[in-house]
């Protein structure tokens, strides 16, 4: 189908752009190629940012992927958009107003845009061993995991890739079990705070 085509291009297009550009990611890139995986069949999700979820989210729309659900926090929000044998799209941004002021989305936009990807999720199967095995090859996490030893998801994030002195890019490690496919706003609201400017950055 031509609109998939299309959409495996794209997809393509931006994860190299965004592997590019964060060393965590190249670095586990290296290591799936090394086994003959690759990085593209263990994406559990990409995350952009942006000012206008409806508006930036029409680029996917348009190539098949479909509204599923909101997910509210006290300073953002994010729309989750999905299409079968694809990558969950996780869209994100500040609420208008005084709500949102203290949000790191519009900063992080205006320094990067919203054509790149904030974070790229790779799915594991332990994500104590996948931390350790990566810190072996000295990337650094910011935080700890989040998520209940044994709950359905567990998440953490690498260190931010620091770019003219503002935090970019970061990979995620997400752990899943009975086949839970969602995200967890606590969860998801205590990522977003370990990838503050603040935050065990990479200088």
């Amino acid at each position: 189908m031509d609109q998939n085509r299309e959409l495996d291009t794209l997809l393509a297009h931006m994860v190299e752009k965004f592997v590019q550009h964060n060393q965590a990611a190249q670095t586990l890139r290296a290591m799936l190629d090394e086994a003959g995986i690759g990085l593209t069949p263990v994406i559990d999700h990409v995350t952009l940012r942006t000012l206008n979820i409806d508006r930036r989210a029409e680029q996917f729309t348009a190539l098949g992927y479909a509204f599923d659900e909101t997910l509210e926090y006290d300073d953002w929000y994010a729309k989750v958009y999905r299409k079968a044998g694809y990558p969950a799209l996780f869209v994100d941004q500040a609420y208008e107003g005084n709500r949102g002021r203290s949000s790191i989305i519009p900063g992080w936009v205006q320094n990067f845009g919203d054509q790149v990807f904030h974070h790229v999720a790779v799915r594991v199967e332990d994500v104590e061993k996948a931390v350790q095995r990566l810190k072996d090859k000295n990337i650094v996490f910011a935080g700890t995991i989040v998520g209940a030893k044994g709950g359905s998801l567990r998440q953490i994030f690498s260190s931010p890739e620091m770019v003219h002195g503002h935090p970019f890019s970061v990979l995620e490690l997400a752990e899943r079990h009975r086949g839970y496919q969602g995200f967890l706003p606590p969860q998801a609201d205590s990522l977003m705070k370990s990838s503050a400017p603040h935050v065990g950055s990479r200088k």
